[in-house]
């Protein structure tokens, strides 16, 4: 530890790596929708296939964020998120055929055809099934970002500023998705859209060489000083205990408030993140090569805003506010801003880019938000634990919407008129914090520090 009269500011270099490791978990997560149009073209799937491969996805992704909620408690997070970063970019290479060429070596029967040579066409069901395992091992391992990520903001940040750094770290998912559309869709033309996912596997790699030297707890770091981490360790202490089972989280009826409220609105971030591209192509004609710049400007308006969004709460408790008065106030603001959302079928592309920006960033504060409820409530060492369970709930969520999108939609295509289908998900999406806003206070009036008895 160094000794200064300045406090250091290393905190800050691990929300970085934080930052960076959610950018590259939303590249990875993102890729698939933006080739879908391709895709659609080299295999021939229904939107009902798109959307049963996109919830195999977060069907793994919340049985991962359940696993790894209780691993990171116990394990740690350094640990935690080595195992799962290590996981989802494996995974992020197997989506491309050209591993699969392996299979050629091996000798696999030409009737499973794109499965023992990815030069050959490929069939829908190989194609289909691939993917799905593809996705299913690429959610099981990007499920424990989260549980890490708030564990890690919670060891190094007071209190007053977890917000603003959740909602820093959180941006990543923003970064992810500007950074998607302006690099998959040229790599992907320039030389084939597999290398897209070998790339972002690598990524992967990348980071981790960073991540085993620099992070450990505040109190072993030298490049932390003295004044640093008492300001880390500002809050009132906590009394020690053991990681908190599932079962003991689940008595207190505050856990559900962030349970139900991240299974109704995560769906809502699900399809946007895996729908937008093909929304802009069938309502509006605009293919990957012209709806990016769209893309885009969604997700640096989501990164701008939603950073604001999460000071907000800070700011507030910082003017003498109470946590809860300034908590509850941000996620009910943030909750009428999606409303808008509603029109957007009705109005011009950047109209349209304008009010999904909107709902977006209020999505992203809300999250943000409601991520800090959870320290704000419950003791350091029951944290990853529910983030873990509220981020399975989320999963489950967005998986069942998934299937409901893609059915919706192949039903309005069959009308010929896929533009009222995206108003009528949309409309639902508008509908769902406000719901969400209702239920989470009716569980839990204050977020007050819970008094937690051991078993």
């Amino acid at each position: 530890m160094t000794d200064s009269l300045t406090p250091s500011r290393y905190r800050w270099s691990i929300l970085a790596l934080v930052f960076f490791a959610t950018t590259i978990n939303y590249i990875d997560r993102q890729i698939l929708s933006l080739l879908k149009p391709m895709l659609d073209v080299s295999i021939g799937w229904t939107n009902t296939q798109y959307g049963w491969v996109n919830s195999a996805f977060q069907g793994a992704y919340a049985i991962g964020l359940l696993w790894f909620g209780g691993f990171v408690d116990r394990a740690g997070v350094k640990r935690g998120y080595q195992i799962s970063i290590i996981g989802w970019s494996v995974a992020a290479i197997l989506h491309a055929p050209i591993i699969l060429l392996v299979g050629m070596s091996l000798g696999l029967p030409s009737g499973l055809g794109w499965l023992a040579n990815p030069l050959t066409p490929m069939l829908v069901p190989a194609a289909f099934v691939a993917f799905l395992l593809a996705r299913l091992l690429l959610g099981l391992f990007e499920g424990g970002n989260f549980p890490a990520a708030i564990k890690a903001v919670t060891q190094w940040f007071p209190r007053r500023e977890r917000a603003l750094a959740t909602s820093l770290f959180n941006a990543g998912t923003n970064a992810g998705a500007i950074f998607a559309p302006a690099l998959v869709p040229p790599l992907a033309y320039l030389l084939g859209w597999p290398w897209a996912f070998v790339f972002a596997g690598i990524a992967g790699f990348l980071w981790l060489l960073l991540w085993g030297p620099k992070y450990d707890s505040p109190e072993r770091r030298p490049e932390v000083n003295a004044e640093e981490l008492a300001h880390i360790l500002s809050d009132p202490p906590e009394s020690p205990g053991r990681p908190m089972p599932w079962q003991q989280v689940l008595c207190h009826r505050q856990a559900w408030s962030f349970i139900t409220s991240k299974f109704l609105t995560d769906p809502v971030w699900w399809f946007f993140l895996s729908w937008l591209p093909d929304f802009f192509e069938k309502t509006r004609s605009l293919d990957i090569k012209n709806s990016w710049v769209h893309l885009v400007t969604i997700y640096a308006i989501i990164t701008v805003l939603s950073i604001g969004g999460g000071w907000l709460s800070g700011s507030l408790i910082n003017r003498g506010w109470s946590v809860s008065r300034a908590r509850k106030s941000g996620m009910f603001g943030f909750a009428l801003l999606v409303v808008p959302i509603i029109l957007v079928s009705s109005v011009g592309n950047w109209q349209a880019v304008m009010l999904i920006g909107l709902a977006g960033s209020a999505h992203q504060a809300w999250s943000a938000t409601i991520y800090t409820t959870v320290s704000d409530m419950f003791p350091k060492r029951a944290v990853a634990t529910l983030i873990g369970i509220g981020g399975m709930a989320g999963a489950i969520g967005g998986m069942i919407f998934q299937v409901f999108v893609g059915s919706l939609l192949d039903r309005f295509a069959k009308l010929g008129n896929e533009t009222a289908g995206y108003a009528t998900l949309f409309g639902i999406c508008a509908c769902a914090y406000l719901v969400a806003f209702g239920i989470n206070h009716l569980l839990a009036p204050k977020f007050e520090p819970l008094v937690i008895r051991e078993l």
